[in-house]
């Protein structure tokens, strides 16, 4: 695939982003598009490397090695060497409904595991596979494919997130009659309010893909939450067969002294309202701003990310993310091989951007929160912190254990709790009365994703648990294949 001897020629490059400075002035994506001969170099680093464990979607110590979704990346990668831009389109359509959304938040575990990565940078997969789509976009060639034929079969999916889009555009190419439910005034689910729109631009990218679906018969019907204005038992009566895919939204706390206090939010309460403001051009409704505070975000990864970024465009005073964990060394550790996802440190955009207001990195690593200090309002003041190393309990496992002399606090008029979430809110699955498992998540097996409810299924971060944007597509297409088998005794869905 691409050029034979390309990966020999040619460097790993990527295409240039807005200057920091100037980015946080809006909330614009921040990435630029690289011309099309230089892509069609990079597509040229293709290796033709016989076994592509980029397509692989496996799990490898607990982390995605490999394309969740089995994108053809080896194939497309060569159609656009060889500038068969349109073909390219095809064959990643084939494997992946919306391109556009993992071509801008996944984190590329396909990169992680590139054959070339074993001595080399990875090709560049994800630049490639967004500006495939964008392209197609640009060109026409996306456009509304209704089903030529249509089941007399309703279906129901629960949630409009990034399960239930590819769960209801699947389902609608077999040829049923799909409802989405979204409690929200938008639909979209994460893609919409949990990922922030200079990331994620909602309106050029996430609408105009639900315009399409809806163009192709697919009905949204939002600003209905099941269990609350729709009651959960009308479901089954006035639908064949239900879909849930309603992630996994209950954050993890942190029940330390003081946490009562003002200004102390759940990270995505901060990124939905904001989103939700920068939707409406802050006309309706309110939005917890960070302008002119000393910022504190605990814990890390990608929502921590996206609370930076927008913090930083909101104008906070200061900012500090507090990670319990150690910092990650600049290149893979002996214990984190390929094809294992890189465990490396990486200054990811947000740590970018206040870096480049504030001078440094804002992260401080084998740190945890000990107490939330309040003013005379009963307002948060300032987070008492402390260093941990991580040690062996009696049964063998890792906990962090505090270093005396190490404390520190931190002035802080908001903190922002980004710490990840423990499972899929439980009242709409006790309405519907279906089994959990023990952490919560409703009980379907892998590729199977039938509940203990005939009929109804279950995809994404509401059955496994808090995971990846492309692993909610792999289900939520894994869960229509099922259901349409289920409905119809075969299926040809993939």
């Amino acid at each position: 695939m691409g050029k034979p001897t390309g990966f020999i020629e040619y460097l790993r490059e990527l295409p240039a982003d807005r200057a920091p400075l100037e980015r946080v002035r809006d909330w614009g994506e921040f990435h630029f598009h690289m011309p099309e001969d230089k892509l069609r170099t990079q597509g040229a680093r293709c290796m033709d490397c016989g076994v592509p464990f980029c397509h692989t979607g496996t799990l490898i110590s607990g982390m995605a090695s490999g394309c969740p979704v089995n994108n053809l990346i080896p194939e497309w990668n060569d159609l656009v060497y060889r500038g068969l831009w349109k073909e390219a389109l095809e064959r990643l359509h084939k494997t992946n409904n919306f391109p556009e959304f993992t071509g801008r938040v996944c984190p590329a575990p396909c990169e992680g595991s590139c054959v070339l990565g074993i001595n080399e940078p990875p090709v560049t997969i994800k630049n490639i596979e967004v500006s495939i789509i964008d392209k197609g976009w640009d060109e026409g060639w996306v456009k509304p494919e209704p089903p030529k034929v249509r089941t007399d079969k309703k279906i129901a999916v629960i949630g409009s997130g990034p399960a239930g889009l590819c769960a209801a555009a699947q389902l609608n190419k077999a040829g049923h009659t799909v409802t989405v439910f979204e409690r929200a005034d938008r639909p979209g689910g994460l893609l919409m309010y949990g990922i922030p729109n200079m990331k994620l631009d909602k309106k050029e990218v996430v609408l105009r893909r639900i315009e399409q679906l809806e163009a192709e018969g697919i009905t949204f019907q939002c600003n209905t939450e099941v269990g609350v204005n729709f009651p959960a038992e009308n479901l089954l009566k006035e639908f064949d067969a239900v879909v849930i895919c309603t992630g996994a939204t209950k954050p993890r706390d942190l029940p330390i002294e003081g946490r009562p206090l003002k200004g102390i939010h759940f990270a995505m309460e901060f990124l939905t309202a904001n989103t939700k403001a920068v939707l409406d051009h802050h006309k309706n409704g309110s939005f917890i701003s960070a302008e002119g505070k000393d910022v504190v975000i605990i814990g890390g990864g990608d929502t921590g990310t996206d609370c930076m970024g927008t913090s930083i465009r909101h104008g906070c005073k200061s900012l500090v993310q507090v990670e319990i964990l150690p910092k990650p060394p600049l290149d893979r550790a002996k214990d984190n091989p390929w094809t294992e996802w890189p465990k490396v440190y990486k200054l990811d955009y947000g740590q970018e951007e206040v870096a480049a207001k504030f001078g440094d990195d804002p992260r401080v690593y084998v740190t945890t929160a000990t107490k939330f200090e309040g003013d005379e309002n009963g307002h948060v003041k300032a987070v008492h912190t402390v260093q941990v190393e991580w040690t062996k309990n009696e049964k063998g496992q890792f906990i962090p254990k505090s270093i005396p002399g190490t404390e520190k606090v931190l002035p802080a008029q908001l903190v922002l709790l980004a710490m990840g979430f423990l499972g899929p809110e439980q009242p709409l699955l006790d309405s519907l009365g279906v089994e959990r498992d023990p952490r919560s998540n409703v009980k379907a097996e892998f590729e199977k994703y039938s509940t203990s409810i005939p009929g109804v299924f279950a995809a994404g971060d509401c059955r496994r648990g808090q995971s990846l944007v492309v692993w909610a597509f792999n289900e939520g297409r894994g869960a229509a294949r099922e259901c349409d088998r289920w409905l119809m005794g075969a299926t040809d869905l993939p």
